[in-house]
């Protein structure tokens, strides 16, 4: 089995340079030292359908890279555990994906979330929506209503394209 994935993976490290149009090709002595250094870094694909690579699986194997490491201190770090505890900001067990302040709202303090629109702005959008037909129409296919009947809000979009160069006189009306 590992001769296998050792194989496909030499043959995923080697296509490029057969497809590709350079004259330098590599070596049989620079492909297994990729092979090698691949090996060793754990950037190799597991076995299996996962689509991971051994380091992914299995980081603490494998040696950190540059990128992974992190730049924060530990006081840093536990600082920011500590705010996310304080405000719920930590995902439930289980495979839910919600956090703990949206399953036990009244355990944690309220977020405000300051809307940049008034009610006026938004009524305003929405009538404009609807009447240039933006609306998502009903079912499967997530087709906007002017795209489903475009003969029927042909008319609304000439009138508003009228309306802001001033001849309102000469748009149709429905």
């Amino acid at each position: 089995m590992k001769l296998k994935s050792t194989l496909i993976v030499l043959s995923l490290i080697t296509a490029p340079a057969f497809a590709s149009d350079q004259l330098v090709s590599k070596t049989r002595e620079q492909v297994r030292a990729e092979l090698a250094q691949a090996m060793q870094s754990g950037d190799m694909l597991a076995s299996g359908e996962s689509g991971l690579t051994l380091k992914q699986l299995n980081p603490g194997a494998y040696p950190a890279t540059a990128s992974a490491q992190a730049a924060k201190s530990r006081e840093q770090v536990r600082a920011e555990l500590e705010q996310a505890i304080r405000t719920g900001d930590i995902l439930v067990g289980g495979e839910s994906g919600a956090k703990l302040n949206e399953v036990m709202p009244d355990r944690y303090p309220v977020v405000a979330n300051a809307s940049s629109k008034t009610r006026a702005q938004v009524k305003s959008e929405l009538a404009r929506a609807i009447r240039e037909g933006e609306i998502v129409s009903v079912g499967e296919d997530a087709r906007k209503l002017n795209e489903i009947y475009p003969d029927r809000y042909q008319a609304a979009r000439h009138a508003a394209v009228a309306a802001t160069s001033g001849e309102a006189s000469q748009a149709p009306r429905f």
